[in-house]
């Protein structure tokens, strides 16, 4: 049996992408397990949505945050630390390259980089007149919303959208891109060279070979 992806996941908001992911991982969809999903903040909203949903949440000490938080993501030994919704920088430590992926709401490289997330993104994509929009999943590098793309899934932009029913939309396409990014990962279906993503195909197996 191929092992178990072991996932942690950081959470900045409302814990919902985090919450879907393990939804899908509880349905058989996805072969990872959330080891420890680790708060930005004592009063995010997503930790007590997270709990309810059986998953184990830390939150790093404040005077000594970025320290604290990569001693809670090493000490969970995580095969992909898998940013949901989180908005702060990550240091990257060492160890970590190509194995951080992060979601962000929109087709980069259009509307990312510092300070473009939630409704800011949705807002930007309206005014810039596009008429699709989506999310993205990304490895995760030193720079904000950059790095190797892992998948996208796109979506119609309407003409009557206002920013909520834009952002409403990317998500039922988030809810599908994460879990499925995971999958592939899990099924080590991803390989990442001169900074692209090569996605290998599936292993087939004829049981006919077999007898």
């Amino acid at each position: 049996m191929t092992p178990t992806l072991r996932l942690t996941a950081l959470i900045s908001g409302g814990g919902r992408t985090v919450c879907n992911l393990q939804e899908a991982i509880i349905r058989g969809e996805v072969s990872a397990e959330i080891v420890t999903v680790i708060a930005s903040r004592e009063d995010c909203d997503g930790i007590e949505r997270a709990r309810s949903a059986g998953l184990d949440v830390q939150v790093p000490d404040s005077t000594n945050y970025d320290d604290d938080l990569a001693n809670l993501i090493n000490a969970s030994n995580p095969d992909v630390i898998c940013l949901c919704g989180y908005l702060r920088k990550l240091r990257l430590e060492p160890g970590w390259h190509e194995r951080i992926i992060n979601i962000h709401p929109a087709l980069l490289p259009r509307h990312g980089g510092q300070g473009m997330y939630g409704e800011r993104v949705h807002k930007a994509v309206l005014d810039a007149g596009d008429t699709f929009s989506g999310c993205t999943v990304h490895f995760v590098d030193e720079q904000y919303d950059h790095g190797p793309i892992l998948l996208q899934r796109a979506c119609q932009v309407r003409v009557d959208d206002t920013t909520e029913s834009l952002a409403a939309r990317v998500f039922r396409e988030e809810c599908i891109a994460l879990p499925e990014a995971v999958g592939l990962l899990a099924e080590n279906r991803v390989k990442v060279v001169d900074d692209h993503v090569e996605i290998q195909p599936a292993i087939t197996i004829n049981l006919g070979d077999l007898s």
